[in-house]
Parts: C-alpha cells; sequence; structure tokens
C-alpha cells in the first residue's frame, strides 16, 4: 500500500505523531511518501528513505491513502492536494478539536490497526464549487469548499446588502454582516456557532445562514445542494470577503458570486465503532448532563 502523510503545521505536536505514523508505516512494510517540509525532521532522526512531494501540486495517482497530521484545519488545506482524485483522507488529530479526524492521537496504534484490518469505511462530503463573473486567479486554481463559503465585511463596520437568487429566483436581500452558505461537513463549524442546525454528512442538502442579520425574522434557511445560487453584494465599502474554508479573497461589491454543487466529492475514512452521533456526543457533548446518569 502507497500511503502518503500530509502535515499543514510544522510545529509540536504534530510532527511528533507525523514522524511516529511514517515509523509505524514503514514497520509494517507500506510504501511511504511525506510532505516535503517534514524532509529536514525525517532525515534529523535518521529514519529509513522515504520520498518526498509537493503538497502545492496534485497528488500522486499511485497514491492510496492520504494520511493527514494535525486538526480539522491540516484536512481542510488537503482539499486542494486531494482535489478529484477520490483518494481517501484519513485524518490523525493532534489538535483540539478535531470533528472530521477520525483517529485520536491517544489512541493511535491501535486506530492504525483498525485501519490496516480494513474495520473502516469511506464517507463522501460534498463540496461547493464557487466561480465569479469577474474572473479571480485563486478560484481558478481551486474555487472549491468543503465547509462552507462565506461573505463578510471588510475594512467598515456597516451591514452588508446580500441579494440573493435560487435556481434564477429572488429569494431576498439580507441586511447583515454576511452570510454563510455550509455543506453537511460544515454544517458543526461556523454555521453552527452562528445559530446553524447540525446536518448528518450523507445529507444532500446545503445551508444559508445569514450573519448577525438586521432583520431578525431571518432564520438558516436549508436547502438541496443541486440548488443554484447567485449573489451579489453592495455596501458603503468597494468590496467584502470572500471565503472558501480558510482561503480569504477579496471581491469587488457588484460582482456575481456563482455557487453550485462540485462535480466530485471528498472522502475521508471513519473507523469501525465511531459514528457521527458519537462525535456529536465527545466532541459537542450532546447528552452530557447529571439528568442523564444513571
Amino acid at each position: 500500500m502507497h500511503i502518503a502523510i500530509f502535515c499543514a503545521f510544522i510545529q509540536e505536536p504534530s510532527v511528533s505523531y507525523a514522524l511516529e505514523v511514517i515509523d509505524l508505516l514503514l514497520a509494517k512494510n507500506h510504501r511511504v511518501s511525506v510532505d516535503g517540509r517534514l524532509k529536514k525532521n525525517w532525515e534529523a532522526k535518521n529514519g529509513p528513505t522515504v520520498s518526498y512531494f509537493d503538497s502545492n501540486e496534485t497528488i500522486a495517482p499511485d497514491i492510496d491513502f492520504l494520511f493527514t497530521i494535525g486538526g480539522d484545519g491540516t484536512l481542510l488545506r488537503a482539499v486542494p492536494f486531494v482535489k478529484d482524485t477520490e483518494t481517501p483522507i484519513f485524518g490523525i488529530n493532534t489538535g483540539r478539536l478535531g470533528f472530521l479526524t477520525s483517529l485520536q492521537k491517544e489512541s493511535l496504534k491501535e486506530g492504525l490497526d483498525l485501519f490496516f484490518e480494513k474495520k473502516y469505511k469511506c464517507i463522501k462530503r460534498s463540496l461547493i464549487a464557487v466561480t465569479t463573473s469577474s474572473p479571480i486567479d485563486a478560484l481558478e486554481d481551486f474555487g472549491y469548499a468543503l465547509n462552507e463559503v462565506s461573505i463578510s465585511r471588510k475594512n467598515t463596520t456597516s451591514m452588508l446588502s446580500i441579494a440573493t437568487n435560487i435556481n434564477g429566483k429572488p429569494l431576498t436581500t439580507y441586511w447583515a454582516d454576511g452570510l454563510l452558505i455550509a455543506t453537511p461537513t460544515g454544517s458543526t463549524g461556523y454555521s453552527l456557532s452562528s445559530g446553524g442546525p447540525v446536518l448528518t454528512p450523507e445529507n444532500n442538502n446545503w445551508i444559508l445562514n445569514p450573519i448577525a442579520p438586521h432583520n431578525i425574522n431571518f432564520r438558516p434557511l436549508i436547502i438541496p445542494d443541486e440548488s443554484a445560487i447567485e449573489i451579489q453584494v453592495s455596501g458603503r465599502g468597494d468590496a467584502h470577503l470572500l471565503t472558501l474554508d480558510y482561503r480569504i479573497l477579496t471581491v469587488k461589491n457588484g460582482v456575481t458570486i456563482q455557487l453550485k454543487k462540485a462535480p466530485f466529492s471528498i472522502q475521508t475514512i471513519q473507523l469501525e465503532g465511531d459514528t457521527f452521533f458519537n462525535t456529536l456526543h465527545e466532541k459537542l457533548f450532546w447528552g452530557v448532563d447529571t439528568r442523564n446518569v444513571q
């Protein structure tokens, strides 16, 4: 099996766990390709020879799995590397929350044993494709978001006017600090903290969630993910921010932003015994109440 190791942030404790994972994989006689940014860390360890890759390019077609070492942010940063190759991503959490990552650092060896025993399943996660009426280089390179697309203010404290159409028909104009369009994967992120609902990963829906709307009648709206959304922003400034997961772009007011479902999905690994609802219990403390103690 050929496994790639991706580590977005070259800092502790991620580096230490990345080196440990490499050791464990080599001990099981797997081929290992390592993020080039870890080269000096691995070679300083005097470990066996491995190959290296540039994560600014597209993952090699002979890679069977990509292991990400870090938190949810690291997994999100691996998406432009994987692109539409359908290479499954196995997230190993060395951060704090780790909602998307399947394996916690405290149970590293046990989790890898489950993986190599093929006691896992792949979860398909949809993405949002983003284009604009005026081309933006960053979107031309990779105009997709796994968690959410957000529109927000730039260099102003004034509200934005966000005119929103769905399938060519007007929905409304949001007067708000911004607007979130979240996937089921992103429903437990920024949208949740802004009062949005939780969607299970297999849902075929998006959430439209205004950020601090001036009209309190506005509430999060769930729509089919086959919908085509068009947005135009106006306000007192001449530009606003457009964010795709962790990437922040500046867009001039009046430019039309188009959103539709991406033609490909991202696959993540879920170990046996791990479920979305278990994650809600463990990470968001659902059911943690003294009244539930028997």
